[in-house]
């Protein structure tokens, strides 16, 4: 099973928001996820919550980060890092 780390999308019509999620990559966008890793309003372009250690530990075991998520994470990361 390859797992994947992305964004599936939530919210209203004209109002997204997104989860930040690990998916077995086989699943549609907004299919049965196997981790909620956090949440990412791009309104605001900031994470409204965001579980840096389990994403980490997602990763460690293999998981595969898509563009869009990757890019999130490394401003995720460089935030923290700088606060």
């Amino acid at each position: 099973m390859a797992v994947k780390i992305r964004l599936a999308r939530i919210g209203k019509k004209n109002a997204p928001m997104y989860r930040f999620v690990a998916i077995d990559s086989r699943k549609k966008r907004n299919g049965e996820y196997i981790d909620n890793l956090g949440t990412y309003d791009p309104e605001r372009k900031q994470f409204v919550q965001y579980h840096l250690d389990r994403v980490e530990g997602w990763l460690k075991k293999g998981a595969v980060l898509t563009d869009t998520a990757a890019r999130l994470h490394k401003e995720f990361v460089g935030k923290s890092a700088n606060a």
